[in-house]
C-alpha cells in the first residue's frame, strides 16, 4: 500500500466491479450457478460467486497495479495527484 496507495485500491475495485458485472449479467441472462436457488435474486448470485473469485482477483490486483500505475505515469512511492 505505501508503495502504490490509491492505484492499488482502484484497481481492486475495478477488478471487482467487472467481476460483478460479468456474473451479474451471465446469470441474468441464464447462466446456472451450483450454490443458487429460486428466490435468491441475480445479484446475490453474482456476489457469492465473485467471493469464489477473490484468490484469483488478488493476484490480478498485484500483477497489475505496477502496470496501471506506469501507464498513470506514478513512480514507485510518489502519490497520485
Amino acid at each position: 500500500m505505501e508503495t502504490y496507495g490509491w492505484v492499488a485500491i482502484c484497481v481492486w475495485f475495478a477488478i471487482f466491479g467487472l467481476t460483478i458485472g460479468g456474473f451479474y449479467i451471465g446469470i441474468d441472462r441464464g447462466l446456472s450457478v451450483e450454490s443458487g436457488s429460486g428466490q435468491t435474486g441475480a445479484l446475490a448470485l453474482a456476489y457469492v460467486a465473485t467471493q469464489g473469485t477473490k484468490p484469483l482477483r488478488i493476484v490480478a490486483t498485484l500483477v497489475l497495479t505496477p502496470v496501471v500505475a506506469r501507464l498513470m505515469g506514478q513512480k514507485a512511492g510518489s502519490k497520485v495527484r
